[in-house]
């Protein structure tokens, strides 16, 4: 585990070099009453861990459990399909193909928003993608395509093919010229953020949030921010492998940060998308790493719980596990579990 605190002088330079880019959205409402009107959504549980609290020397844990969400095991599910389902009320998504790289559940949300208002996806795997979940993908009727050895070379490819063929790319990342969608993307993961905040007794002290190219942990940092202000210490987790955040942060503008397989795969994403730098350069407090060895540790808990989850699903538990935080006797903790077992 390696930590990075935050320090004024570094949140400035990150947000300077991003001046031209937005922060997330903190605009939950739009997205709950959308995908409210949706059959299969419904809130997921916030799950107390008084033992697992006990443990760690903490007055108490809670875990977002997203493994449920929407039946498609993970918070990617309100992402892409709610941006497809904005679509549909514009009376533009029907017949529409959508194109994306997916290095985990993004790929299902997308396929699955595709499926409900009769579009067309094409998900784009690198080699790294487990073959079983180009299975699930075609489930939904997606139609898949592996490219390249890494998720970002798998990204290319569908953004060049997307332009060649006159797609739409949806991507769960951000960059230069490519703004619009992800960040509209981004605000559905608000819901669960606000469905935590209406389900925790009390306010959380501190706030571990795993993150690949970090919309997820935006999102849950931008809503935080909101509703509790200062208050908790907001502290992102990535792989030692894949800092793409710790490492823009540090160097005080985004780089590629490149490195071998990491069995995080989820959060094996070497570059961080720029809505998500920017709005966590203003909201985060800490940007930590840790090993395949802490990450597997993580899985493993989740799954003496009673919550079985993935190394990627559980790195906000591993992080809390390891992480030089400040925690005592009178800290509490929120997590979220981002995705069930593979």
């Amino acid at each position: 585990m390696k930590i990075l605190h935050k320090t004024p002088a570094l949140r400035d330079a990150v947000l300077s070099s991003l001046r031209d880019v937005p922060f997330p959205s903190d605009a939950a409402d739009a997205p709950a009453n959308l995908l409210a009107r949706c059959p299969a959504a419904a809130e997921t549980p916030l799950v107390s861990q008084p033992e697992l609290a006990q443990t760690r020397g903490v007055a108490s844990l809670h875990i977002k459990d997203e493994r449920g969400r929407m039946g498609l095991g993970s918070f990617k599910a309100l992402g892409a399909a709610y941006v497809i389902a904005c679509d549909a009320e514009a009376g533009q998504a029907k017949g529409t193909s959508y194109f994306t790289a997916s290095a985990g559940n993004h790929g299902l949300s997308v396929a699955a928003g595709a499926q409900a208002f009769g579009a067309r996806a094409v998900i784009y795997l690198a080699e790294t993608v487990p073959t079983a979940f180009a299975a699930r993908l075609e489930a939904l009727g997606a139609e898949v395509r592996w490219r390249g050895a890494i998720y970002e070379d798998s990204m290319e490819a569908a953004a060049k093919d997307a332009e060649a063929e006159g797609a739409v790319l949806l991507s769960d990342s951000s960059w230069d010229g490519y703004l619009e969608r992800p960040h509209r993307l981004m605000e559905g993961y608000l819901v669960l953020m606000q469905e935590a905040v209406a389900q925790l007794p009390e306010p959380p002290t501190h706030i571990f949030l795993q993150a690949g190219v970090g919309g997820l942990a935006c999102a849950c940092a931008a809503y935080a921010r909101k509703v509790w202000g200062s208050g908790p210490r907001i502290i992102i987790v990535e792989p030692d492998v894949a800092p793409a955040l710790k490492a823009s942060m540090e160097a005080g503008h985004s780089v590629v940060a490149p490195g071998p397989a990491s069995a995080m795969g989820r959060l094996d994403c070497k570059e961080p998308s720029l809505i998500a730098l920017n709005g966590l350069a203003r909201d985060a407090d800490d940007f930590m790493v840790i090993s395949e060895a802490e990450g597997q540790a993580g899985a493993d808990i989740a799954k003496r719980i009673g919550m079985p989850s993935t190394p990627s699903g559980a790195a906000g538990l591993a992080g809390m596990l390891v992480a030089d935080v400040g925690l005592n006797a009178a800290s509490r903790v929120l997590l979220v579990l981002s995705e069930g077992p593979e």
